[in-house]
């Protein structure tokens, strides 16, 4: 409760005796300098007089700057210097939404002094999992299948040791198909880590490494047939996954890996 009388004609004994029926009330805080009367209905402000006809300005609006996922990806993937610069870069883009859902980046796993680089497609949910590239059922055939032909990821000397990545770092939800844009705004990640590790041939495994690095699909024409991509040998051949879900193909894919033997010699 507010008081509307005026403390100055008031004499000592009265104030006092205002003052500490109020503290008695629970007023013990003075707010204001003077009296304020809050039941007074609030003065409107004065609008702005409009002249007539004249109609109400919009707020201009910002322009919303355009980015180009894959220019950006080109510039942070040229700056990297080494394995370790193009991971970090990697794990900084921003623009890819498959890393908002996935739990780590998988980068690479074998030795990067390799003759041979292994370009996979997509991790799935172990590699995701662990951070590595095949390290699933498919990653435990392919490492059969590169002991077969005397090679492998944890082989000491490069000449028979594979480096392995994949196309895409981050886990597509539900193991889906990655997008064309997807794989387009990474790419240059991957043109960058084939420079990086200068391999000396490439092995595409699957339909999704085919796309992205030659533009073409339909796995089952291009394996067998060496391609050139990245000035780089290109061989084509069937991804693990699909061997455990078609175990007739792996006729196909012992030719592949005997090609791939053969072709190592005479580069030699």
């Amino acid at each position: 409760m507010e008081s509307t009388l005026d403390p100055s004609a008031l004499d000592y004994h009265t104030a006092r005796a205002l003052l500490e029926w109020q503290v008695e009330l629970g007023a013990t805080e003075a707010i204001l300098d003077a009296p304020f009367n809050r039941y007074e209905a609030p003065k409107e402000a004065p609008k702005a007089k409009k002249k007539a006809g004249q109609p109400a300005q919009p707020m201009p609006l910002q322009p919303v700057p355009q980015i180009d996922p894959v220019a950006e990806a080109q510039v942070a993937a040229k700056a990297a210097k080494s394995l370790e610069e193009l991971q970090a870069a990697m794990a900084a883009f921003e623009h890819c939404q498959l890393k908002r859902g996935a739990r780590n980046l998988v980068f690479s796993d074998g030795n990067p002094a390799a003759r041979v680089m292994i370009i996979g497609e997509a991790p799935g949910r172990d590699e995701d999992r662990e951070g590595k590239p095949f390290v699933g059922r498919a990653g435990q055939l392919l490492d059969r299948m590169l002991a077969a032909i005397d090679m492998g990821r944890d082989v000491p000397l490069s000449k028979d040791a594979v480096y392995i990545t994949n196309v895409l770092p981050w886990r597509p939800p539900q193991n889906r198909d990655p997008k064309p844009e997807e794989i387009a705004m990474l790419r240059p990640f991957l043109e960058r880590h084939v420079e990086i590790v200068a391999p000396e041939v490439i092995v595409l495994m699957g339909n999704i490494s085919c796309a992205a690095v030659l533009g073409r699909r339909g796995i089952t024409r291009l394996r067998g047939n060496w391609q050139e991509a990245f000035n780089k040998p290109v061989m084509p051949m069937f991804h693990p996954a699909y061997l455990l879900r078609q175990p007739h193909a792996k006729r196909e894919a012992w030719a592949d890996l005997l090609s791939l033997k053969a072709k190592l010699e005479d580069m030699s």
